[in-house]
């Protein structure tokens, strides 16, 4: 069963063709990453699928709708998180989520459970305007949470946080698909697309390049075939990736010389840059 089904959707502003002929179909409960430089056409496709942006060509259902004919019911059922999407500066973080609640028409104690369940209870009276990058992310996240949503849109969720912030993101982020929620990401950091992610497309100019498994995209780009080996004594080797060096490796191994051994695959912004000859932050 698919979440979200889009077939050839396009979108123009004015003469500039921002997307051309998108297709993707996202199963539900998966992690779903849209990976790309600013201004390849990720926030306006998120932007469609969550009704934001109503005239469209192609197709782009959600959760067995058109996105652009979905009622008010059908958006309580997929949750936001966008830069500066549903923060007021001067309310605190429960009267911010309690105010979604009443338009949402659900119960205003699902405020304090949301922010419980991003550990903001401690700062439920602290005004927006107040809190760190990472804490005003975590409100941005209860907010998606509120409504125990079947499908999360996260733009960059990670952007500008410390490593201790992105990895407790990560892990309400992997809670969530282990509720069954699908998730629809879009990020700059190849690592968290990688450690995240059961499917990514790569997006460059309104067009998807490349779309698979994030570790079964870099093996496929994988030109050199080789394995890197580095052995306790700081010599370095590097091998054929092939069954001829088996024997090379057991002896290392068996002689307990081995340190280290890669393969030499790329990651994925080193075969956005092949495919397009521009990086992420291009």
């Amino acid at each position: 069963m698919y979440s979200i089904a889009i077939d050839k959707v396009t979108k123009s502003f004015g003469s500039k063709e921002v997307l051309s002929g998108i297709d993707l179909k996202i199963k539900k409960g998966e992690i779903f990453g849209l990976l790309g430089p600013s201004g390849a056409g990720k926030t306006t496709l998120i932007k469609i699928l969550t009704g934001q942006t109503e005239h469209y060509g192609g197709s782009a259902v959600i959760l067995g709708k058109e996105a652009n004919k979905m009622s008010g019911t059908d958006h309580t059922r997929i949750g936001i998180m966008m830069d500066n999407f549903g923060v007021y500066e001067r309310m605190s973080c429960r009267e911010n989520l309690r105010l979604f609640a009443g338009i949402y028409g659900i119960s205003k104690t699902a405020a304090d459970s949301a922010l419980a369940e991003v550990g903001l209870e401690k700062s439920a009276k602290t005004a927006a305007k107040d809190l760190s990058k990472g804490m005003r992310s975590r409100l941005q996240l209860a907010r998606a949470f509120m409504t125990s949503p079947d499908i999360l849109f996260l733009d960059e969720p990670t952007s500008g946080l410390d490593p201790v912030m992105t990895d407790a993101i990560h892990k309400m982020i992997l809670a969530k698909k282990n509720e069954g929620c699908t998730i629809f990401l879009t990020t700059h950091n190849m690592a968290e697309a990688a450690e995240l992610c059961d499917h990514t497309a790569l997006l460059n100019n309104g067009v998807i390049v490349e779309y698979g498994e994030p570790a079964e995209i870099c093996r496929r780009y994988d030109r050199l075939k080789k394995l890197n080996i580095r052995l306790r004594d700081g010599s370095e080797i590097i091998l054929e990736n092939s069954p001829q060096s088996a024997d090379e490796i057991a002896g290392y191994i068996s002689e307990g010389k081995l340190e280290t051994i890669h393969s030499t695959e790329p990651d994925l912004e080193a075969v956005f840059m092949e495919l397009t000859g521009r990086g992420f932050a291009d």
